[in-house]
């Protein structure tokens, strides 16, 4: 759903807001229990746009687990069988060693995100990083 998109790259909670409405408008009644499910979750859902616009873009853009699972999908989606349990394993082995390559390009705008991440968090930060 592209359209989610507006939903969570909107500049203001208000604007989102907006963007879920016409989101629902579009695909409420082919996807009743997402639109439900985000509506029911509002309150932890709308809490990142309390961050400024740098730590959302690193939020929505680096979850490490969607992209692994969006990895292995696609290994799998077209495989109706496997030979023996090798080779089953040796697929998803081989697809997170492609996958992780990917994993060591920087993050876009990094030093924006860890100046407002400095900012909103920084004992952790000073903790985890030397800073």
């Amino acid at each position: 759903m592209a359209d989610l998109k507006c939903v969570y790259k909107a500049a203001t909670r208000n604007a989102t807001e907006l963007a879920l409405d016409e989101l629902e408008a579009k695909w409420g009644k082919q996807y009743p229990v997402v639109i439900q499910s985000w509506r029911n979750k509002w309150e932890h859902l709308s809490a990142y746009f309390s961050y400024p616009e740098q730590i959302r873009r690193v939020i929505y853009t680096t979850n490490a687990v969607e992209a692994v699972h969006r990895q292995l999908r696609k290994l799998t989606k077209t495989k109706s069988g496997f030979a023996n349990e090798i080779s089953l394993l040796k697929l998803p082995y081989a697809g997170m060693l492609k996958a992780s390559e990917k994993w060591t390009h920087p993050v876009q705008n990094w030093n924006l995100a860890l100046s407002q991440l400095s900012i909103h968090f920084p004992a952790w930060l000073n903790k985890h990083l030397d800073l």
